[in-house]
């Protein structure tokens, strides 16, 4: 079998477990082929993750502005996209243009605008775009389609989603480039778009209607100065007012946190270890949205980034009765830990509530990996030739990463303005 060559662009903290993946567990079906980073040193850190880990000979490497040179030098078959968000247009497209496939994080990118080229770039090209929403693929997500697909409540009139982000995972988007709703779409965008489609892929339908508030009120040195804190400091790593602050992060002591960012400060000018505290935040911490959607099925949402502990609760209310779901996961820092324990569910509970009948708990699965088991899935799903046809349909495409974004822009929107905001109004696909 002739091997599919990948190449990945951007090699930050999402980028590892795509490119261990493609070079361990489907070496035999995949080949990665180069890099692409603005940074040298970062690409240099992947290579020895590859040397010294898994024994493979180092990708070649280019610099971001070199991107198309590598699709010309290398061939791949399929382009990984693991950028800044707001860069995932600009690599999508071109690598499409250019004859590849494409395999994106989340989000697919930011605003409706970028949304509308990835649609007609797609049309024009005829290729494959695929978003990697690990959450579809945890067992317990995908427990809720089945038991929704299987019209255990009926039909879903209502769905209330409440996500909580701790003091650990949740601050850590206000010390990177999250922070700046140019890079990330703020967190309706950037996080939420998961939540999004979850209950898009729950109850099959698509949004329609948008409705939001949101405000900073938490992060930000303003909010610090209300609440009578008076040192501050720009960013973690030699500072001494950062020493004890437990929003203070150690990039210095964390080896990762010191190869792939404090190391390469020098040629990427990024800071990884700002203070959550500062004054050019320009995302919110308090979200509420309200959405209807095609089916008639409404939803209450809500995202707050400093509770203080990490997880979600969601209720599905229908016309044979209700589901409880709550989840408490792991809280963990992007890059700062073991991947495998990332965004795992420590506790989990899956209620039925039949109309007129007792209720009942339902049993799931439990699997080893990232993001409650999703990620182990979803890379066979990505990588593997030979897997088995998937029931649930959890396979996303770029159909599928624009829908769920559109409501986080959408919400967006409805934040500035005050007004309820059309999906319509967005995009035509």
């Amino acid at each position: 079998m002739k091997k599919k060559r990948y190449v990945q662009v951007g090699v930050g903290s999402r980028a590892r477990m795509f490119y261990e993946a493609i070079s361990s567990t489907y070496a035999d079906y995949c080949e990665l082929v180069a890099f692409c980073d603005i940074s040298q040193t970062r690409m240099d850190y992947a290579n020895r993750i590859l040397k010294e880990k898994l024994n493979k000979e180092p990708a070649n490497t280019y610099y971001y502005t070199d991107f198309e040179k590598m699709i010309l030098n290398e061939k791949p078959d399929v382009v990984i996209v693991t950028s800044v968000d707001r860069s995932h247009a600009d690599y999508i497209i071109k690598a499409m243009e250019l004859g590849c496939d494409v395999i994106t994080e989340k989000p697919i990118t930011t605003d409706e605008r970028m949304a509308q080229d990835i649609i007609d770039a797609q049309k024009r090209t005829g290729r494959n775009i695929r978003v990697t929403f690990n959450y579809r693929y945890a067992p317990h997500h995908t427990k809720i389609r089945e038991l929704i697909m299987n019209d255990t409540i009926g039909d879903v009139f209502s769905v209330h989603f409440e996500w909580l982000l701790n003091t650990s995972h949740g601050a850590d988007y206000y010390r990177r480039w999250h922070r700046n709703k140019l890079n990330s779409g703020g967190l309706l965008v950037h996080k939420s778009t998961h939540h999004f489609d979850l209950v898009n892929f729950w109850l099959g339908t698509d949004p329609v209607n948008v409705f939001a508030y949101g405000d900073l009120n938490f992060y930000g040195r303003h909010n610090a100065e209300k609440r009578g804190v008076k040192n501050f400091y720009y960013r973690c790593h030699g500072s001494e007012a950062a020493k004890g602050d437990p929003f203070a992060i150690d990039m210095e002591n964390n080896p990762v946190f010191k190869a792939m960012y404090l190391e390469a400060e020098a040629d990427s000018g990024y800071i990884r270890d700002r203070s959550v505290f500062g004054d050019d935040i320009s995302i919110e911490d308090t979200m509420a949205v309200l959405v209807r959607y095609k089916n008639r099925a409404m939803l209450s949402y809500s995202l707050n980034s400093y509770m203080p502990w990490e997880g979600f609760n969601v209720s599905f209310n229908g016309s044979k009765g209700r589901i409880e779901y709550s989840v408490v996961e792991n809280s963990y820092i992007s890059a700062g830990g073991d991947r495998n324990k990332e965004g795992v569910a420590k506790a989990q509970t899956i209620r039925v509530c039949p109309m007129f009948d007792s209720p009942y708990e339902v049993e799931v699965e439990t699997i080893a990996g990232g993001h409650g088991g999703g990620d182990t899935v979803m890379l066979d799903d990505l990588f593997n030739p030979n897997k088995k046809e998937d029931v649930f349909k959890r396979a996303a495409n770029h159909v599928d990463g624009i829908k769920s974004i559109l409501t986080g822009v959408a919400a967006n929107k409805s934040i500035a303005s005050g007004q309820q905001i059309s999906i319509d109004s967005l995009v035509k696909f």
